[in-house]
């Protein structure tokens, strides 16, 4: 950067807030004022750019740089009738302002008038003496609202052709022919564009990702590699690389490179997760964990960590414990059924039937309709010798799920526990009848009935009969 440049602009900004501060009235010329303007836009300091603009129009009202900036503000500020009209004005006087036509194309983008936007942006590049990339972009970019992606591709490449080097241009080229699902034709352009740049680390990483689209995880890799060498401090290539391991089976050389971003900047739940989640194919369930609950800790509202521990806890058959992550879930998010389903589970296993029956009811409340979910309610409330109720659940059941052995053997079993033989012998049949392999369900859930008398006599000419 030109230092003489940075060090008048500087000068002329103290200048200007100096005289805010003392309400006095110093003298710009429009130049100044039009940089003083931009440098307040482009921080955000978006009332100090409207009194810049205010006093700079005092001072140079015919200006129409500064104009063309008031413009700009006011489609900042959703002003866009005025806007409008601004620059309608400023057009009367330069027919051939290529920057009027721009504006004018980004109120229409704002309105989503994409079409009239791409039609005042072709004319801007008319009025351009040479080939103006932005406005080569804005276009692109047009086309990419419309998701016509071929057209937005053919503009994004003409703007690589002029700034090869140009990082955002070269990810819109890719993110085109991913929206197209071309891609071969990505590699093919992406290995045409290193031949140039060969140094170009963006490339390489886009290289990689393609490569893992077509399961080509070797060269992605080598891609991934690439890009790593080129730049060392490229967080996003080590975790592409490292998911690219994953895939390959190389759990523990994904764990490394999951930890390098680590180190590189602030730990991410994802990391973590990842790190865990490698650990776990590695069956060492103890640092699964010691990651997984790391992970809970850079975001205490994600899930997927502690569901991992529950699960694992499960495996080890460590179920107090399971059961103590799972209430942390029900923490997070009290209306999510998935992680009432767990929490369920979990109360089956140490046999606290009371719990697992509200928790199902529960996920039944939260529209968890499942068959399983179903069938668990049933069982859970059949444990604590609530009949009654289980049955109530199994027929509420048979509203959506007709004719399943698994609810017939159920419904069968309960009925002859509350000593209703008739309907008990109905639903036994009708579960012979509709799946008789499935019997071991009701031979396991009603062991005493399976060795009644009557039971053994209705399987006996069951079995007569075929």
């Amino acid at each position: 950067m030109d230092l003489h440049f940075e060090d008048h602009n500087n000068l002329s900004l103290k200048r200007f807030e100096k005289m805010l501060k003392t309400n006095s009235v110093y003298f710009f010329d429009s130049v100044e004022f039009e940089r003083i303007i931009k440098h307040y836009i482009d921080s955000g300091k978006i009332n100090l750019a409207k009194k810049a603009i205010l006093l700079s129009l005092e001072q140079h009202p015919q200006t129409i740089g500064l104009r063309l900036l008031k413009a700009e503000l006011l489609i900042f500020e959703e002003k866009y009738t005025d806007a409008f009209l601004l620059l309608d004005e400023i057009q009367a006087v330069e027919p051939t302002n290529e920057e009027v036509y721009i504006q004018k194309a980004i109120l229409f983008s704002k309105q989503e008038k994409h079409v009239e936007a791409i039609k005042l942006l072709k004319r801007a590049l008319e009025l351009s003496e040479e080939s103006n990339i932005d406005v080569l972009s804005l276009i692109g970019m047009e086309y990419l609202f419309m998701e016509d992606f071929e057209r937005a591709l053919l503009y994004f490449r003409n703007c690589l052709e002029i700034e090869i080097d140009d990082d955002t241009n070269l990810y819109n080229v890719v993110y085109c022919y991913d929206m197209l699902e071309q891609q071969n034709e990505a590699v093919a352009f992406l290995n045409q564009y290193l031949d140039k740049e060969p140094f170009s680390e963006t490339a390489w990483f886009q290289l990689g990702r393609q490569y893992t689209f077509l399961d080509n995880y070797i060269e992605s890799l080598k891609a991934f590699d690439y890009a790593i060498l080129i730049d060392e401090q490229f967080v996003g290539a080590y975790i592409e690389k490292a998911k690219t391991l994953e895939k390959l089976g190389r759990h523990e050389e994904a764990i490394e490179n999951y930890l390098l971003t680590v180190e590189l900047e602030d730990p991410t739940a994802y990391a973590y997760l990842r790190i865990g989640n490698n650990y776990e194919k590695l069956n060492n369930i103890e640092e699964a964990i010691e990651y997984y609950l790391k992970s809970n800790e850079q975001d205490p509202f994600l899930g997927k960590p502690l569901i991992a521990v529950v699960n694992l806890y499960f495996k080890k058959e460590a179920y107090q414990k399971a059961l103590f992550y799972n209430n942390k879930l029900i923490e997070i998010d009290d209306e999510n059924p998935d992680y009432w389903r767990i929490y369920a589970q979990s109360n089956l296993k140490i046999s606290f039937f009371g719990e697992a029956a509200k928790a199902y009811q529960k996920c039944i409340d939260l529209g968890d309709n499942s068959f399983e979910t179903y069938l668990a309610l049933s069982d859970s409330l059949f444990y604590l010798g609530d009949y009654n109720e289980a049955i109530k659940v199994l027929l509420n059941a048979e509203i959506y799920f007709h004719r399943h052995a698994e609810i017939d053997y159920r419904l069968s079993g309960l009925y002859f526990l509350i000593k209703s033989n008739t309907l008990g012998k109905k639903h036994i049949l009708r579960a012979l009848s509709v799946n008789a392999q499935k019997y071991k369900i009701f031979q396991s859930l009603f062991p005493t009935v399976h060795n009644s008398t009557g039971v053994k006599s209705i399987i006996k000419n069951y079995k007569n009969q075929f």
